[in-house]
């Protein structure tokens, strides 16, 4: 047993040189804080708007209230999946890293979304056909109020962006890597704007039917606010969904490491490549490479290929055959 503990300890030198950490999308402090922050700031107006909506027997209260419960809710997921993505980040059960834990928040997140779209849409649609009195002065109180806190969510969230932006990815060289946002993020952002765009539609509503007897005015924009929120949900679902199934085969990186890989003086082709994200700005990727040159090895192909830094794992199969593109 003791020798087999000294060979272990021998060869763990020479070993530790070939392992490495799956942790490929750390450093989201920023986002984690700002969301937790946004999601007490709505909860706390949440429990306001019902407390205040139950004791001045305000529906327009109440409703309102309710409806922050589902923003409260889907944001308070975003701030798990950042605290769930962290605590397994180095748990040998996810094979690429725990990133798409906040990627299936994003997703479910704008699922939500869209439900709350499509009750918009269907309470609008009633109150169109069905005019209820409406208490303008109360309603226009609350509108505001939730305005004002929405903006300053949203202003928090951003800063956390900002924040992410400076310190996450400033080292990349390519302009489409500055599109890959922190989908978690955005989708904690886009419920956010939504129901600011909601309040702000509200009062403009409002401020028709109080000023001018509009009252059609209010249904109306409940539909347009609906409409907004489903166009952003769709875009969200989109964009998480294509992460969850790995559709990146057209992302440009994929050229990129076939230009890499088939370079002139390699003398080799790619004959089968599998490239998908594990992380905001990071890639794995899986090739088969034929080639008639004996000196080309996997290390050297890696080595290579490092010179794209959101290539972060590769794992690559030469295969040797008695051929070449040299004329």
């Amino acid at each position: 047993m003791k020798e087999l503990q000294h060979q272990q300890g021998k060869h763990q030198g020479p070993l530790a040189a070939y392992r490495h950490e799956h942790v490929f999308d750390a450093g989201k402090h920023a986002a984690e804080r700002g969301t937790r922050l946004v999601m007490w700031i709505t909860l706390a107006m949440m429990v306001v708007e019902i407390t205040t909506g139950w004791w001045f027997n305000s529906m327009a209260l109440l409703a309102d209230g309710w409806h922050m419960s589902s923003h409260a809710l889907a944001i308070g997921l975003s701030a798990f999946a950042y605290a769930a993505a962290r605590k397994y980040a180095r748990d040998p059960r996810f094979a690429f890293g725990t990133w798409k834990i906040e990627i299936l928040a994003g997703y479910t997140s704008a699922v939500s979304l869209l439900g709350i779209a499509a009750l918009m849409a269907v309470g609008s649609i009633e109150r169109l056909f069905s005019p209820q009195p409406i208490h303008y002065r109360d309603a226009m109180i609350i509108a505001v109020i939730g305005l004002v806190v929405n903006v300053a969510c949203a202003l928090i969230l951003g800063h956390a962006h900002d924040h992410g932006h400076d310190h996450g990815h400033g080292h990349h060289h390519h302009d489409d890597h500055h599109h890959h946002h922190d989908l978690n993020l955005k989708a904690a952002y886009v419920h956010v704007i939504a129901d600011a765009a909601t309040s702000a539609l509200a009062i403009a509503a409002l401020a028709g039917g109080w000023l001018y007897g509009w009252a059609w005015l209010d249904p109306v924009m409940g539909i347009v606010g609906a409409v907004l929120v489903a166009v952003w949900a769709r875009n969200l679902i989109r964009d998480t969904g294509k992460v969850l199934l790995d559709r990146e085969m057209d992302a440009p990186v994929v050229e990129e490491i076939r230009e890499v890989v088939e370079a002139e003086g390699n003398d080799a082709k790619v004959v089968d490549l599998h490239v998908w994200r594990v992380g905001q700005h990071a890639y794995a990727c899986a090739l088969s490479v034929v080639t008639g040159n004996r000196s080309l090895s996997a290390s050297a192909l890696r080595e290579q290929l490092g010179i794209h830094e959101e290539i972060v794992h590769s794992t690559i199969e030469v295969h040797y055959l008695s051929w070449s593109r040299r004329p």
